[in-house]
Order: C-alpha cells, then sequence, then structure tokens
C-alpha cells in the first residue's frame, strides 16, 4: 500500500509539476536543484506481422544486407512490454519541466556531462544555458553531445512555459493559426502497388491530402529498383488524384545517378519533394540534383544547428530544411533556423522524430516559412503511450492546446514501474 501510494505521488508530480512560484518567485526559486531523467515502463497493445516495409539505406548496396522485398503477413494482436525515458528538471522553489521521450543516446550525455553543469544555474535563462552548454565541450557541434543540448533546451521550454503559465508556442510568438495541418508520414507501409493504392486511399479519407513515403529501392536494386521506384510514384498519384501532395523519402540510400534518372521519370507525377536522396556530406550531390530537375530537394533531420543549414541554403542545395528539435539543438535552435531560412525563402518543415517541439515552433511561425509539420502515423499511435494528452491530427490537422509548456501530463494508469535512471 505504501509502494503504491509513493508511486501515484511520484507521478503526480511528475504528470503535472507545481506552477503557484509563477507569481511569487524570488531570486533564488528558479536556479536549477535537479536535473533527472526517469525510466517508465508498462505494457501496451501492438499488432505485430505488418507494416514492416523496409526502407532503402546506405548499406543496401551489399548484397548481403539488402532486404528481400516485403510482404505484409496477417497480422495478430499482442501485449507487449512499452519503455520511455522522459527528462525533468526541478528548480529550488519546486517548479518542473518535462520533457520527452528522450533518446537513449542524448539522456547518457545529459546525465554523465551536462546534469551537474546545470546546477544552480537560472531556469529561465534559456539563451544563456543553451549557450553555455555549446560551448562547454568541444565535441558539442554535432552528434549525440548535440541531442542532449536539444533535449535539455526543450525541457527548459516547458519550464518557461509552466513558469508564465503560457503554452511555448505563445511565448514564441503565436500563434500563427488554430491548427497546424499535418503530413501522414507512411514509414512502415507497405509499398507493393496494391497495398499503397488501398492504404493511401484510406489515409486520404481521414484527412492526410499530404502524404510522405518511403522508397525501398535504390541502386543496389539495379534497372529493376529504379523501375518499381518510379512505379512506386505513378500508383500513389493515380490513386490519390492530382489535389494530393505526395513526398518521398530515400533515407540516404541513393547516389546521385540514381536520383537524377528517378526524378526525370516522375517529375511528371509533381512530387512534393524528395528527400534526403544521399548522407548529409555529400553536399554537392543536394546541388547538382536540385540543379538537375524541377522536384524540389529537401533534407536536414540530420542538419545539427544553423551553421549547417545556412551552408546548404547559401549553396542552394535545397528548397525544404527538415531540422528536428530533438536533434538540432532543441527550440530555441529551430526558432534560428526558421529565420535563416525564410531569408532564402526557404521552407522550414521539422523532421517528426516527435512532436511536441515541432508542433509549437511550427504554429508561432509565418505559415509561408513552416506550412507542415509532419506526423509519423505508425509510430506515434504508440511514442505517447504513457502520456495522458494524444498528440494527433483529426481530419489532418493538429489543434493547438492551451495547456502550459508543451502541456505533456503523464498517465499514472499506463505506468507499472518508474526508476530513476542512471549512467556509470
Amino acid at each position: 500500500m505504501i509502494q503504491a501510494m509513493r508511486r501515484r505521488n511520484f507521478i503526480y508530480s511528475l504528470a503535472a509539476p507545481t506552477i503557484q512560484f509563477a507569481q511569487t518567485a524570488g531570486s533564488n526559486d528558479m536556479a536549477i536543484a535537479a536535473v533527472e531523467i526517469w525510466r517508465l515502463e508498462g505494457h501496451r497493445d501492438a499488432m505485430t506481422g505488418s507494416d514492416r516495409q523496409h526502407q532503402v539505406n546506405p548499406l543496401h548496396i551489399y548484397d548481403e544486407h539488402r532486404p528481400k522485398e516485403y510482404q505484409d503477413q496477417p497480422g495478430r494482436m499482442n501485449r507487449i512490454p512499452a519503455t520511455a525515458l522522459y527528462l525533468k528538471i526541478r528548480t529550488q522553489g519546486g517548479l518542473e519541466g518535462l520533457y520527452g521521450p528522450v533518446d537513449r543516446e542524448a539522456a547518457s550525455v545529459i546525465y554523465q556531462q551536462l546534469r551537474t553543469f546545470l546546477i544552480d544555474k537560472n531556469g529561465l535563462a534559456v539563451e544563456t544555458l543553451w549557450d553555455k552548454m555549446y560551448r562547454s565541450n568541444r565535441h558539442s557541434r554535432a552528434g549525440h553531445y548535440m541531442m542532449a543540448i536539444s533535449a535539455l533546451d526543450n525541457a527548459l521550454w516547458d519550464l518557461r512555459g509552466r513558469y508564465y503559465k503560457s503554452p511555448v508556442y505563445k511565448l514564441l510568438g503565436g500563434p500563427t493559426r488554430p491548427a497546424v495541418e499535418a503530413y501522414g508520414s507512411c514509414l512502415g507501409y507497405s509499398v507493393q502497388p496494391e497495398a499503397a493504392r488501398r492504404k493511401c486511399a484510406e489515409l486520404y479519407k481521414q484527412g492526410f491530402r499530404h502524404q510522405k513515403w518511403f522508397m525501398a529501392y535504390g541502386p543496389g536494386d539495379g534497372a529493376a529498383g529504379l523501375k518499381k521506384a518510379v512505379q512506386q510514384i505513378a500508383v500513389l498519384r493515380e490513386t490519390l488524384g492530382d489535389e494530393a501532395e505526395i513526398m518521398f523519402d530515400a533515407y540516404m540510400g541513393w547516389n546521385l545517378d540514381f536520383a537524377i534518372a528517378w526524378a526525370k521519370q516522375v517529375e511528371r507525377y509533381r512530387p512534393r519533394w524528395i528527400e534526403e536522396a544521399f548522407p548529409m556530406d555529400q553536399l554537392q550531390s543536394f546541388v547538382k540534383l536540385r540543379q538537375m530537375t524541377s522536384v524540389p530537394v529537401a533534407t536536414g533531420e540530420h542538419f545539427y544547428g544553423r551553421w549547417e543549414v545556412n551552408e546548404f541554403l547559401k549553396a542552394g542545395a535545397v528548397s525544404v530544411v527538415q531540422a528536428d528539435p530533438e536533434w538540432c539543438g532543441g527550440v530555441s535552435e529551430l526558432v534560428k533556423i526558421c529565420a535563416i531560412a525564410s531569408a532564402y525563402d526557404a521552407q522550414v518543415i521539422p523532421h517528426g522524430h516527435s512532436v511536441h517541439a515541432a508542433l509549437h515552433v511550427v504554429a508561432s511561425q509565418s505559415p509561408a516559412t513552416c506550412p507542415l509539420v509532419e506526423y509519423l502515423i505508425g509510430k506515434m499511435s504508440s511514442y505517447y503511450h504513457f502520456e495522458k494528452h494524444s498528440v494527433a491530427p483529426v481530419n489532418g490537422k493538429i489543434a493547438l492546446s492551451d495547456r502550459p509548456g508543451f502541456g505533456i501530463e503523464l498517465d499514472a494508469a499506463r505506468v507499472e514501474k518508474q526508476t530513476l535512471a542512471k549512467w556509470s
């Protein structure tokens, strides 16, 4: 009984951070007292056997790493374990900021290198803290260190929102619209012609008039693979008609010759973009592809900060920037990236590894710069399993909430176990 009461009290604290200090906080009340990462465990229902379509990736040039052609199998519902890491920042006055789920790679850096660095610093000084974290390590400009800065920055914005009793998008100057249109990201759905035809029509009826599909074929599949990659867009355009917007993601799995050959054959189908055709270190391939085709070129989920974005825009490499606030530096950095992109008349449509931070930034920006937010349909159906409030499109749009911060509250009924995570 005592353990059950403690668990309920912990989850209440994590789910509903104290906000009474907003009007009376003293000079020390907003000093950071703790940075914690909590591992939540439970169970959820999941369909197995279907929606496991692979996507092309750079390793697929090797025969032994290239999967066989995918076919859905009869699915069945199973009860499977669910886990997630959530980041909590607590001030001396008792106010708490919450963000998650957080990538394990980022969580280990937070625990081992940045957690103690933030203690006693002003939790409202978001810009100062970002700059200090960035300057604190020689590897901060990219990779797991930047992912850790991103998670902390997002949690600090949640803390700020709870202090001012305002959603983050209002603190950023929005809203610029009452709801944000989401494009349906179709990761995992079969690209076999009839299966894709059925699924894209079903999603369109649900309100997803923008859909992104993932390429399964690349240079390792030869001429037959190119033919199938072209057929994939033909099937979708024929099914959805001219009014739908369709995008495609190659996940760094193509080379320039393959990309140009594909683009020239599919221009008549008017794809909204081709995404991440090459690894991010191949800047000139992006430039040449954009010069050789009318198909808009998109990339950026692996951008780490405004400096990389500026180099791609300056080179004329992309039309659409897909910087991800979970990885590029958080809300603070994504706002700067939007400002840079607007100067080049480019759009910022953040990669949708998560939704919370991306949605609030997009909602605060001009629709000319940020017209859409990505919604990974399959992943998001369970990604926020431990949260009370679903972030999901209705008829293709995500309505904005007035809850403070990002509005994250955890559901005690779904948390079977919680542990304060540690890394040696």
